[in-house]
This record gives structure tokens, sequence and C-alpha cells, in this order.
């Protein structure tokens, strides 16, 4: 048995150092973060109960560094979206001159009239929905991903107070 099953098995309360922080823990903080005001400083006060092993050197620190690692995922997430915003409005303008283009190769065409319209503003209709998706990126997905990155920042810089029993 490894230390770290030891660990867990001995009912540790806090090896942050070791695991991620507790699910619950990290909703508490986050939602208890994101109700304060963006410029105002955070400080979090842990109050650790008689018996629990002393974690004062090393829990901040791990608190922070947690939040420092969600930050770096959520940019990445961003980073991913932004690019992946960028192939599809490429494509998506690529396709969309496509159909404006043979829409107006079929205006100049042999097709019967009601055919002819329906068929060209099929293609345009088609041409803009393509663009459905770069357009929903860039105006709309980004911003929570955004606001994640910041709070998780300003997270990883609270100030983190430890008091105890000794």
């Amino acid at each position: 048995m490894s230390r770290r099953e030891r660990r867990r098995v001995r009912g540790d309360p806090a090896p942050f150092h070791e695991r991620d922080l507790d699910a619950d823990a990290e909703a508490f903080l986050v939602d208890w973060a994101a109700e304060l005001h963006r410029r105002r400083p955070l400080h979090l006060v842990l109050e650790l109960e008689a018996g629990a092993p002393t974690a004062r050197g090393w829990v901040g620190d791990a608190i922070r560094h947690y939040f420092d690692q969600r930050a770096n995922a959520a940019r990445q997430r961003l980073h991913h979206l932004l690019r992946k915003g960028r192939i599809t409005l490429l494509i998506g303008v690529v396709f969309l001159l496509g159909c404006l283009l043979l829409s107006h190769t079929l205006s100049i065409g042999g097709l019967p009239e009601p055919w002819r319209g329906v068929l060209r503003e099929s293609l345009s209709i088609g041409g803009w929905v393509a663009m459905w998706q770069p357009l929903q990126i860039y105006l709309y997905d980004w911003w929570p991903i955004r606001d994640q990155v910041l709070l998780y920042r300003r997270m990883a810089g609270m100030t983190v107070e430890v008091l105890g029993h000794a």
C-alpha cells in the first residue's frame, strides 16, 4: 500500500497537495468569489477543527496553485474555442461566397423562373446558415470562458489565512 493510499485510509481530511480540491469546496469558493465585486481583493480565512493536521504552511499555496491550474485550463479552452472560430469562419466565408456565386450564376441560367428563384434563395440561405457557428462563437460563446479565466486568476491571487487549534 502506498503512502498516499495509507493517508486516505486513515482519513486525512485535506491532502490538497496530492489531489484536487473537493468538488463541493470548489463550488462553494467559486460561487463566493463570483458574488463579490470584481475589483475587490479576495481574502479566504480557513478555520481548522481541533485535531486536524497542521497545514498552515502549504494550504494557501495549494489553493492558489489549484485555481491557477483551473485558470490555465480555462484559458486553454478559450484558445481552442477561438481557434475553432477562426477555422469555421474561414470555411463559412468560403462556402457563403460559393453559394452566392452559384446563386448569381443561376440567375443568368436557363431554368424556369419559379425554380430559379427557389434555388437561388436556398443557396443564399444555406450560405448564411454556414456562418451560424462562427458568429455564435465570436458573439456569445467566448464571454463565459473569459469570465471564468478572470475569476480563477483572481482566486489564484487571493490571500489565504489558516486559523486552527494547535
